[in-house]
């Protein structure tokens, strides 16, 4: 979908240059493409020129011109061409020339860059090349800057994971139509990503809709492992993983279903987990301590995972609230809160939403219900 362009958000990013004293970002990771230019890269091979006085220069392939002009805010954009008979380098390596060309002055780069979001075609994302940092030897680290501004949604941002939310909801609500006892737990997720991929891009306003989840059921239910063939077990439930990338917005859940009455030892976990999970939303209240939130969650349940992290172009963005660390929520920060609880052998529970953080509380962005949900 195209949308308008989003001067807020671009002006914060110049005040931010203006502070670190930048005259050019330089960015290559798709999701900060997208941020500065809402073009979504299709194989991770364009990057952005953003001066701080300007129009940004958006470095693209040939074959996407239609997807840029459709699509992109600036209009500077410059193409390479992804198979030249007269240059047998990869393509990246011409990106690099039209990128060395448009830059001046003090470039900030993505020195730090630990994860980046996938480019559209998702099977096979870029990495940055050693060529990228040594043409700019001088050039100041640009990720913290980056992740400050992001951290911060504007109001289009917020509009776009909405979007994303209420597609996973959707989603969800089809899966719990259809979930029943001796499915397994890959065909409950193609269940999930099949409605996802297919409504989700059908909508009007989404022109691309993808889908990513773990589902396990009952014993399967562990912290980190692949989705596999365990049944559906009646009274045992089963924990949706679930990420959609609507246009390079993303949405971040954990869900719960089951078939028929939840068995005793696992309503009793529930009820821990839902009040653990009311104090620590309470807990994300604009000007409250992230470290705090840490440690309250941790004094109860103690998950081998993070229990809240950013949304926005990443599933996973800071802030990342760590009881070591400081920092307090801001408005318009939208996070994921994730308690879990795993038991020795298999089986648990997780919960996860996406809360935007405003003057009056947090607003929560998904109606899909939380807890543990019958089909």
């Amino acid at each position: 979908m195209a949308w308008p362009r989003d001067d807020a958000k671009l002006e914060r990013v110049r005040a931010l240059m203006d502070e670190a004293g930048l005259d050019t970002l330089v960015v290559r990771a798709p999701d900060n493409v997208l941020y500065l230019t809402n073009f979504w890269s299709m194989k991770g091979y364009d990057a952005c020129v953003f001066p701080r006085e300007g129009e940004p220069i958006l470095i693209c392939l040939e074959a996407s011109a239609e997807d840029a002009e459709r699509n992109a805010w600036t209009p500077d954009v410059r193409f390479v061409r992804g198979y030249d008979a007269t240059d047998p380098r990869p393509v990246p390596a011409r990106t690099l020339e039209a990128v060395v060309a448009a830059a001046h002055g003090r470039v900030g780069l993505e020195l730090s860059l630990g994860t980046q979001a996938s480019d559209r075609m998702v099977g096979e994302p870029t990495t940055f090349t050693k060529a990228w940092f040594d043409a700019f030897p001088t050039a100041e680290d640009a990720t913290p800057l980056l992740a400050r501004a992001r951290a911060i949604k504007t109001e289009q941002e917020i509009a776009r994971l909405r979007i994303a939310n209420e597609i996973a909801a959707q989603a969800m609500h089809g899966v719990r139509r259809r979930l029943e006892p001796g499915m397994k737990e890959s065909e409950a997720a193609a269940i999930w990503q099949g409605y996802v991929h297919g409504e989700g891009t059908a909508r009007d306003d989404v022109e691309l809709a993808l889908p990513f989840s773990l589902v396990w059921s009952g014993k399967g239910i562990k912290t980190f492992t692949a989705t596999g063939d365990l049944p559906v077990v009646e009274g045992e439930p089963v924990l949706f993983e679930i990420w959609v990338c609507a246009d390079g917005y993303w949405a971040d859940h954990t869900k719960n279903l089951v078939v028929g009455e939840l068995k005793p030892e696992y309503a009793e976990l529930e009820e821990q987990l839902l009040a653990v999970y009311a104090g620590a939303v309470e807990r994300c209240a604009a000007g409250s301590s992230m470290a705090d939130l840490d440690r309250f969650v941790r004094a109860t349940v103690d998950p081998s995972h993070p229990i809240c992290h950013g949304v926005g172009a990443r599933a996973h963005e800071p802030p990342y609230p760590h009881q070591a660390g400081g920092g307090t929520f801001e408005e318009n920060m939208v996070l994921a809160v994730e308690p879990g609880v795993y038991w020795p052998g298999g089986g648990g529970l997780r919960v996860e939403d996406n809360f935007l953080v405003t003057a009056d509380g947090l607003e929560k962005l998904s109606s899909f219900p939380d807890g543990v949900v019958r089909c």
